[in-house]
């Protein structure tokens, strides 16, 4: 299964300048209109993970295989969207296919043209989080509707999904996103939200874009939007995403480098995006070594280990007898395999376990 993470906001606030950053190129037309982004483009990113080249080079691997998030830049959205205005019903659809949200707010001024006439970002997060939750409200409605013969025939499940919809549906008619209420939700009404996929469910990651001289440190407009972020669980990130832009067709490492301490930046923002993402999903990575590629693999917290090896092969899964555990630390300290196996670094553990941040498996199975 992948994981993706679709980049949402109002037409001109730099969508597509953020999505060339990502990708490294200029796949995404970029241009002074609205709706410059009609299909959706999409492009998997690789994870950096400098614990890949640490385990290759002990391993004395062929390849190297980092994990991989999918980012999708999706259509601007305008006030109707969830009657169909604008592109409306095509960007709810791209959303509803999505894990995550990386909503993106205009944070700067400029001649760019902005659709409302004034840059307010609270003011374009609201239009946004409006036309989602009103999307949400006729999902819900439409879903009860047809639930009510159902209901009838005292159809256990539906009682409880009927149940959890009112829940839902009274929360969301005061203007709530979702994503507020899932910590009072018992686990049986988790288990039961995912079927109705709600798009303010989705976990939510407000993206500031700013000013090149504000790329460090923010403006008072983004400080506003993380005051909004703090009142319904959801991440900011301050970001220029013209800045990444030029950044990324820099191709020497050395010269990257420069450039990003001439603008007090220590690090490629895109990469604290791509690991926001990561934490957004709520993803840890485990590793399989050997002599022909290491590789890094994307499970959600919580999964267990036998599931964690039918990412990498079905018979794995199916033919599941147990896993040969070393922790990253260990495997790296020891030098190898067969030295954090003498050292007794290595564990079994059985179908049960719960997987680890940077665990590294062999598999044994038998089918």
């Amino acid at each position: 299964m992948g994981f993706s993470c679709g980049i949402i906001g109002l037409p001109n606030v730099g969508k597509s300048t953020l999505f060339n950053a990502l990708t490294a190129t200029a796949n995404a037309e970029v241009a002074n209109y609205p709706f410059c982004t009609i299909k959706p483009n999409t492009a998997s990113i690789a994870m950096t993970d400098p614990r890949l080249d640490i385990l290759a080079k002990i391993a004395n691997s062929s390849k190297i295989l980092p994990t991989r998030i999918e980012f999708i830049d999706i259509a601007g959205l305008v006030k109707g969207a969830f009657r169909g205005e604008g592109l409306g019903n095509q960007f709810l659809a791209n959303i509803r296919d999505t894990n995550a949200i990386i909503h993106v707010l205009r944070c700067f001024e400029g001649q760019i043209t902005h659709v409302d006439g004034s840059v307010d970002p609270i003011r374009d997060a609201e239009t946004v989080d409006t036309e989602l939750i009103l999307a949400d409200l006729n999902n819900l409605e439409k879903r009860i509707s047809i639930l009510d013969s159902t209901i009838r025939r005292q159809d256990k499940n539906s009682i409880h999904m009927m149940a959890l919809m009112k829940k839902i549906l009274s929360f969301i008619r005061e203007g709530k996103p979702v994503r507020i209420m899932l910590p009072t939700l018992t686990s049986e009404e988790t288990i039961l939200l995912k079927q109705l996929q709600l798009l303010t469910a989705k976990p939510m990651l407000y993206l500031c874009n700013v000013e090149e001289e504000n790329a460090v440190s923010g403006n008072l407009l983004s400080a506003r939007v993380a005051d909004k972020a703090a009142d319904e669980d959801a991440k900011t990130l301050v970001i220029s995403a013209a800045i990444e832009a030029e950044i990324a067709q820099i191709s020497n490492a050395e010269e990257k480098k420069e450039f990003l301490y001439s603008l007090n930046l220590d690090e490629f923002r895109l990469t604290k995006l791509i690991s926001s993402c990561y934490k957004l999903l709520n993803l840890l990575t485990f590793f399989t070594v050997g002599s022909k590629e290491t590789r890094a693999w994307t499970l959600r917290h919580g999964t267990k280990v036998v599931e964690a090896a039918g990412k990498i092969h079905s018979d794995f899964q199916r033919g599941f007898i147990r896993a040969e555990t070393i922790s990253f630390a260990d495997f790296a300290e020891a030098g190898g395999e067969q030295a954090a196996k003498e050292a007794g670094k290595m564990r079994i553990e059985g179908a049960e376990y719960i997987v680890q941040e940077g665990d590294i498996f062999y598999f044994r199975f038998n089918i």
